[in-house]
């Protein structure tokens, strides 16, 4: 489920990042690679995911692997929606681009709380040791 929402949203961001010139601005080219970037991987992740179907015994490997895998996109979004949010301003207010801008920030720091929660939950499961 939490894969379906991180899809739904990272696509959102990738799209209105996209709908913009944001090759005006060289950070954009940053926000997008990590946007780009991390919705494959996650769209990966799910695929291998529902080909395997309900696994009842999880390796430790794998769940360490989602563990950093979660970790990293966390702070790798959350320094593209930062950088994202230091250019909002350059837009201009009403402008097609503003909007989409800050629309995309917020989206950017909405998927960065989720990659969060769901290295907060891989590392639940791993300390608990569902093994």
């Amino acid at each position: 489920m939490n894969s379906f929402i991180l899809q739904i949203l990272g696509l959102l961001v990738w799209a209105l990042i996209a709908s913009t010139e944001y090759f005006r601005f060289s950070p954009f080219g940053w926000v997008m690679f990590v946007t780009v970037f991390y919705w494959l991987l996650t769209l990966f992740l799910l695929i291998i995911k529902l080909a395997r179907g309900q696994i009842r015994h999880i390796p430790w490997t794998t769940v360490v692997g989602v563990l950093i895998f979660n970790c990293t996109a966390a702070l790798l979004y959350t320094s593209a929606a930062v950088v994202e949010a230091t250019l909002v301003n350059r837009g201009v207010k009403g402008h097609h681009d503003f909007n989409c801008w800050a629309a995309s920030t917020f989206f950017a720091f909405l998927v960065s709380l989720t990659y969060a929660g769901s290295a907060f939950f891989s590392y639940k499961s791993w300390h608990r040791g569902d093994e």
